[in-house]
């Protein structure tokens, strides 16, 4: 009988690069988490939409 693994979605939110992505992890406020694969040209995009529309 294989294990099994608690799926529970809860956690910080996170970043890991696997291969040549990025992929995020967002948790979700009802449970669970966004995940959402990037490459390095999107994530400088994101970054630069959420710099222009926070105070740092």
């Amino acid at each position: 009988m294989a294990a099994m693994k608690p799926r529970t979605g809860d956690g910080p939110m996170e970043v890991t690069k696997e291969g040549r992505s990025l992929i995020m992890r967002v948790p979700l406020e009802g449970g669970g988490r966004l995940v959402v694969e990037l490459n390095a040209q999107e994530a400088g995009s994101l970054k630069d939409c959420l710099l222009g529309v926070t105070d740092n």
